[in-house]
């Protein structure tokens, strides 16, 4: 394994960080278990999850997640060797079952303290805003809007209370989600107010979506904030196993039929396009997809999601390929042919 510094920071972060959202829907707590054993036992020691997982998100199914990390480290005693993020839900009718104040009031403290008490533990290493109380875009919508929106610059007020989440040990460090170059300026802007700096953000970015090299890249290269890239592989489709109309039984979208950010038309002649790349250069289609994200330079850590132990050793191992520059050239000319098909 590989290990990054947290931007700021002398916490030491695996490339490959695993993501939790399958688990409580899709996985059991036994195969949560499993998957948390066996990234451990390979190097890695980043967990990301929220309050939100697991996705869908519903009422019956709130915060199950958590709970299940909680379990595991209750039952290993592995607290310490884990680098835990986690994140509060924003506003919006998808979580109205959560709360209906988005950051407002005391909505921050009371996540926090429901996230500890779930996770079984005293303190949380990174804990961030899973996407902004403003209307701006945000899970794939490519156009911007604001005709509706009610909210007022409360970046100040946010900082202040996580500040006191910090002060109080509960949380080491703080970081943004699901956020835009102007939402990143801005907390930054605050945060010279001797107020908690923002160091990372968790943002789609894969192959098939290289929109946070527009903007965000170059903040976090001049401001040391580092990306925790989402979504790596498009829900699968970087995996191949939607070619040819197929649909797996239990996969993502046999199971989410609604869940179409990543399966238009162009993502998936874009994905046979790196499949040929892949093909041509053998190695999969995931290695080539993983390691691509691995290696960006404003990338701080890869999250990775998997259903099986299988997919998982994949996923892990992707942090021993690496691309040639004769690879990424490719790869670009498909970026060009097919631009981010999968915002």
């Amino acid at each position: 394994m590989e290990y990054n510094l947290l931007p700021s920071t002398n916490i030491k972060v695996s490339k490959i960080c695993l993501g939790t959202m399958t688990w409580g829907r899709q996985n059991t707590i036994n195969e949560a278990f499993d998957q948390m054993n066996y990234s451990l036992e390979n190097g890695v020691n980043f967990f990301d999850t929220a309050e939100l997982y697991p996705v869908p998100a519903t009422p019956d199914k709130y915060a199950d997640t958590e709970k299940i990390i909680g379990k595991w480290f209750n039952e290993y005693k592995k607290r310490d060797k884990i680098i835990l993020a986690t994140k509060i839900a924003g506003p919006g009718a998808y979580t109205a079952h959560i709360r209906k104040t988005g950051f407002k009031g005391n909505s921050i403290e009371e996540a926090l303290n429901g996230s500890l008490k779930r996770l079984n533990t005293d303190y949380i290493d990174l804990y961030q805003l899973h996407w902004p109380e403003r209307i701006t875009n945000t899970f794939g919508n490519r156009s911007f809007s604001d005709t509706k929106d009610s909210w007022e610059d409360n970046f100040l007020e946010v900082l202040e209370k996580l500040k006191k989440c910090v002060k109080s040990g509960k949380i080491r460090h703080v970081g943004l989600s699901n956020e835009n170059p102007w939402g990143i300026m801005k907390f930054l802007e605050y945060s010279n107010k001797n107020l908690p700096k923002m160091i990372t953000i968790q943002n789609p970015y894969s192959l098939l979506n290289r929109l946070f090299e527009i903007g965000s890249s170059e903040i976090c290269k001049r401001e040391n904030i580092g990306l925790l890239a989402y979504s790596p592989l498009g829900f699968g489709v970087l995996s191949g196993k939607y070619f040819n109309n197929k649909m797996p039984k239990n996969s993502r979208l046999d199971l989410f039929p609604n869940l179409k950010r990543y399966n238009g038309e162009n993502s998936m002649k874009a994905a046979i396009l790196y499949n040929e790349i892949a093909n041509k250069f053998n190695i999969s289609l995931t290695h080539l997809a993983l390691s691509f994200v691995n290696d960006r330079p404003f990338v701080t850590s890869n999250i990775i999601g998997a259903t099986s132990i299988k997919q998982l050793k994949e996923n892990i191992e992707s942090i021993n390929i690496k691309l040639s520059e004769e690879i990424v050239n490719e790869i670009n000319l498909v970026q060009e042919k097919y631009p981010n098909p999968a915002p």
